[in-house]
Formats: C-alpha cells, structure tokens, sequence
C-alpha cells in the first residue's frame, strides 16, 4: 500500500555498549530497523566521557555517510529511527535527544507513546523545565535528572513508575552506560544480544542478524537493564497484571525474519493466512497480495486451500516517498506507479487479495477499480486481522476513530463500498490462536480491535498535544 495509507508507529532503536566500531554498527543496525521509521534518523556515541552525535531527516543511507560515522568513531553508542505524527517531520523532533546536566550527558532513544506526557510535561514546566521540543521523549529526561538526588537506578526507577503507556527505551551516558527500559505492559519490542563481549539492544532481532550478534533474549515487561564494563544488571519494576504486547507488531510492524517471543514473525504471518482460508473459503483461479502487505498471509492462505499462489501485482522498488506529481488527466499515477498489475495472468480470472489490514481503505478502493478496468472478473479480499475499529493511543498513529473506515460501516458495507464481490475478516480468536503463543488472551494488546484498553488515557486528548517518541 501507499505509505499515507499504512498504519505507522513511531520507531527503531539500536543500542551498544563499548565497541571500537560503535557508530558503524550502529548505522548497520538502524539500517535493519529503517522499515520502523523513515522520518529520521540519528546515532549517539559516548567516549571518553563526550558525546559525539549526528541526526538528520530522511532515511538511514541518506543521513550518514563513510565520514561522518569515521568521525563519530567507537564507544557506546544509541541509535534511533523515526515516523513522526502530522506536522512534526522536523529535525528538532529527531532522535536521540540528548540532554546535559552537572557536567554529564545523557542521551534517550524512544519508542512508544505516553498517554500521560502531556500531565507531567505541565508538572515539570510548572517547576522551571525548559523543553526544545514536542516530543514526549523529552519529558523522561527532565524528569530524570530532577530525581538524580536519588542516585542513578533510583532516578530510572522513579521516573519509570510515573510514566504510563507504552514505552521501549534505549539510554546513554556520557560515562558509556547503555540503558535498556520496557514498559510494565511490554507494548513494544525490545530484545538484548551480543557481539563478542559486546552487548547489545535492539527493537527486533533482525538488526542483531545484520551484525552478527547473537540473540540472547526479549527484555521483559517491566525491566530495566543496565549495561557496564561489568556486564547486564537487571531490574524489575512493577509489573502489569497481564502483559500486552502490540498483537500489530506480529500482523504488520515487524519485520518477518525477526523472533518475538520465540515466534518467527514469518511463521506467525502464514499461520493467520492458513487459518483465514479455514475460516472464509472461497473458489477462485489465484490468490495474490498488493506488494509487499499481506504476502506471507496470502502463501498461507494459498498453502491451506491449495489455491495458486501468484504475484498479480509487480512493485517498483525505486520509487521513493515522493516524486513528482503529475497532471490532473494521470491522478491515479500515484498508485500505478508503485504496482503494476500483470493483465494477461489477472484478465478475467477470479481472484482472491489478501490484506493484513484496512485502516483507510482509499489505496485499496483505487486499486480494485484497477483491477475492474483491467478486466478481472471476481475480486474477494480476506484481511489476516479483524476490522480496526478503535482508536490507538500507545504509539499508532490512527489514534481518532474518524480515520479508520471499518468504525462506522459493517463489512456488508465496507465490501460494496471498496467495489469487492465478497470480503471477510479474520476473528479475533483466529488471529490469537495462530499465533502460537502460549494463553494469547492474556499476552496481546487487541485494543484497536475490541476497544479494550490495558492502560487508561484522556478522553479529550489530541493526539497533537505532544508528539510520540
């Protein structure tokens, strides 16, 4: 789908402790990471008690180059990757963010979003705090170094216990500490590895396949790890009653060869497809997905029914994020451009398309009238998720029920209106169960499903009035 239409979350993270080649491969593991964030990008290295940064907009090849990572050079080192919500694609919003203070430096990679950053940002202005930016990532650090009268871990800890929502952060100090911190619920991925006798954290293991590093484990729910010279020191905080990991992350976010919860995202995605065909069954010539969203649900769903599974849609891969617009008499460039239908394969067949997910649906609509034009004759789409019909308050950006089509239309609907001969949804208990993780009831977040909330938030608050992570 267009970039405008895919739901987005705002980021990656990439942490090392103490390596010659710190920034290098800080840039390798952000590079693993791009498909979480493509607004911003920006590394962090801690030597010899300085910090030596550089952030830029754009993606990761695009902000640096062979130079400046050689001048950034070796040490700890964060890294971060960023989507930003409307209006806050600006360079003062990228991370990390970095803050000083009595002669030392601290520097925060975030992932996730507080619901309640706009409470304690007031708080800290109310007692002098000075913030540069929009972002709630700012307001952990004021608060941190306003609680380091507590000492170190007791600062972490008392910060932690005031923030709530969903969070997955990766901290440095000018001293090279290298800080990983998960919220209570486990919202967010975060995964600890290593390279040689270096540790690392990253947002999702495949940035530790790209440097070599070997996955050792998840960061639980609720801990915060501390990484020295002396190795991982490991603290609890208070834990949720149940955990809550983002069941998005397993449908669309992360990407396929990364292991969460020691589930391969890829497995997860044809088991969902496998258990759609079970559920909606359907005749047709040929299962397909738009490139590159519900690829691997569609090979299960094709696996399942033993329908054939085809690619009726090729992709331009050189195409970036913007290009130029063209005249009124070609507006549906914007979508040609990026797939191009097959017509000799697609051209009066029955075709079934799978999604992982309809938030908008404005992509999915024009493509479908491609597709008639085209000349196809049956078109049924199976999505590998249950409608979105909830808002997102821990870090998606469909957070109003007005940007999500499924709120006010019933799938009767919503299959006339998209211009498809039949359209079915996977349940809710099927995209648990295909999982495979063990009791899921209890381990997912479903909110923008079912509207169950794990953590509460304000009604009233605009999603403007402070910018995610």
């Amino acid at each position: 789908m267009d970039h405008t239409e895919r739901p987005r979350e705002s980021c990656g993270v990439f942490g090392i402790h103490n390596h010659p080649e710190g920034a290098t491969l800080s840039y390798f593991g952000l590079y693993a990471l791009q498909h979480r964030g493509q607004e911003s990008a920006g590394i962090v290295v801690a030597r010899d008690y300085k910090f030596y940064d550089h952030k830029g907009m754009g993606l990761v090849p695009d902000v640096f180059d062979v130079d400046l990572l050689s001048k950034l050079g070796g040490g700890s080192a964060i890294g971060h990757v960023r989507y930003s919500t409307t209006g806050s694609s600006i360079i003062a919003n990228a991370q990390p963010f970095v803050v000083h203070h009595r002669k030392k430096s601290y520097a925060i990679a975030h992932n996730g979003n507080l619901v309640n950053a706009h409470i304690l940002k007031r708080e800290l202005e109310e007692s002098g705090s000075i913030f540069q930016t929009t972002m709630d990532t700012e307001v952990f650090l004021h608060h941190f170094v306003k609680s380091l009268n507590k000492g170190f871990e007791g600062a972490l800890l008392e910060t932690v216990s005031r923030l709530k929502g969903a969070f997955s952060m990766i901290m440095l100090t000018s001293k090279g500490e290298v800080i990983g911190i998960k919220d209570p619920n486990g919202f967010r991925p975060l995964c600890l590895g290593k390279l040689d006798n270096h540790y690392i954290l990253a947002s999702e293991s495949c940035a530790l396949d790209l440097v070599h590093a070997e996955f050792i484990r998840e960061l639980d729910p609720g801990e915060i790890v501390i990484i020295d010279d002396h190795g991982v020191k490991s603290i609890k905080t208070t834990l949720a009653e149940n955990q809550t990991f983002c069941i998005f992350e397993f449908i669309y976010f992360a990407r396929p060869d990364s292991i969460i919860d020691s589930q391969n995202v890829y497995l997860a995605r044809k088991a969902h497809g496998r258990r759609l065909a079970e559920e909606a069954p359907v005749n047709a010539d040929l299962v397909m997905p738009f490139p590159d969203s519900g690829t691997y649900a569609a090979l299960g769903f094709s696996e399942a029914s033993g329908i054939p599974f085809e690619t009726g849609m090729i992709r331009n891969h050189y195409v970036g994020r913007t290009f130029i617009q063209p005249t009124q008499s070609m507006r549906d460039f914007g979508v040609r451009v990026k797939l191009n239908p097959i017509k000799q394969l697609l051209k009066g067949k029955d075709i079934i398309i799978i999604e992982d997910s309809i938030i908008r649906g404005t992509t999915v609509k024009t493509r479908v009238k491609t597709l008639r034009e085209l000349g196809v004759n049956r078109i049924h789409m199976r999505v590998a998720g249950p409608p979105h019909r909830f808002p997102c308050h821990y870090g998606i950006d469909f957070s109003t029920r007005g940007e999500l089509i499924a709120t006010d239309k019933t799938v009767e609907d919503l299959c006339h209106h998209l211009g498809l001969d039949t359209l079915n949804y996977l349940s809710l208990e099927g995209l648990l169960d295909s999982t495979g993780i063990e009791h899921p009831r209890r381990r997912f977040c479903k909110a923008c499903f079912d509207g169950c909330y794990p953590v509460g938030f304000d009604e009233d608050l605009s999603k403007d009035c402070l910018e995610r992570g």
